[in-house]
């Protein structure tokens, strides 16, 4: 058994609303010069959920189930209330819609999604049919400060002790064995490469290279997958580094957009490489969290 801080760990409560979706620009070009209109982030999303394939649908950056974000804006401090619903608010978080025809409801955290600055809930599909733009989610926050206390050079973020126990990773002498769905390089890393913080968003996984898609497998790759990038440091930022090793999950769809594609929130590094990814089809947070019976 894994021994943590987790009860050292603050519980909070964090509040946003369901976001409409946007459209910023009507054409998206994608990187083969071809434009064309997709749906994109925000919303309620009701045919997408964890555990639906991240590639192969008509849209562009779409956030399984419910986008969520807090539009509080004092002027004195700008978007920090949005700021720490999204830093304090960690995958696998218990989320309760607050007001409405669906208060009461239960969902999940399942990721982050950078640039927008959104938290994506999962709710089940009788839930979602109840909910309306604007409706407030209140996210029952834990998970900031976690630490694995016999690991000191590997770092766990943005993840709900709940999760990490669920996930099940194994110690194997001063190293971490953990299930992952699959092995991404680094060299295909895009969008979010270089943020200086991890607490929030994510990074996207470019799918533009045929052959490196077949090599590792990432046409299957699904909303909810447990992955692990390799050479990639993520203990302060995300930066290239040989040997290091990253494992987030997967958040949003696939994008046509240059330097972009599914998007990957940071679960945990290490910078000396202390991580060993092991392959496990069922390693998708749908699975482990038992959001969905059918993955």
């Amino acid at each position: 058994m894994l021994r943590t801080n987790a009860e050292k760990l603050m519980q909070m409560s964090v509040m946003g609303e369901i976001a409409s979706p946007t459209i910023r620009s009507v054409y998206t070009i994608s990187a083969t010069g071809k434009p064309s209109v997709l749906p994109g982030v925000g919303g309620i999303t009701y045919n997408l959920r964890v555990g639906d394939p991240a590639c192969g649908w008509e849209a562009d950056h779409v956030e399984p189930g419910v986008s969520v974000e807090n539009k509080e804006n004092d002027p004195r401090s700008g978007q920090a209330a949005n700021i720490a619903f999204n830093v304090l608010s960690c995958v696998g978080n218990q989320a309760r819609v607050v007001t409405g025809d669906g208060k009461g409801a239960v969902g999940t955290v399942t990721g982050k999604h950078g640039g927008i600055e959104h938290v994506l809930v999962d709710f089940p599909p009788e839930v979602l049919e109840k909910l309306l733009l604007g409706d407030k989610i209140l996210v029952k926050a834990h998970g900031l400060g976690l630490k694995l206390l016999d690991f000191p050079a590997i770092k766990v973020l943005n993840i709900d002790p709940r999760l990490l126990e669920a996930w099940g990773p194994e110690p194997r002498g001063d190293k971490m064995e953990v299930p992952v769905t699959h092995i991404i390089p680094a060299a295909i890393m895009g969008s979010g490469l270089g943020a200086n913080q991890v607490h929030s968003g994510d990074y996207d996984i470019q799918l533009f290279d045929e052959a490196v898609i077949e090599q590792y497998g990432l046409d299957s790759l699904r909303l909810g997958d447990l992955v692990a990038i390799i050479d990639a440091d993520h203990s302060f930022g995300r930066i290239y580094r040989q040997g290091a090793v990253s494992v987030g999950v997967v958040v949003h769809t696939n994008c046509v957009t240059a330097g972009h594609g599914p998007g990957v929130t940071t679960l945990m590094t290490s910078s000396e490489g202390k991580i060993i990814p092991k392959i496990n089809g069922r390693a998708n947070i749908g699975s482990l969290l038992k959001l969905r019976a059918d993955i």
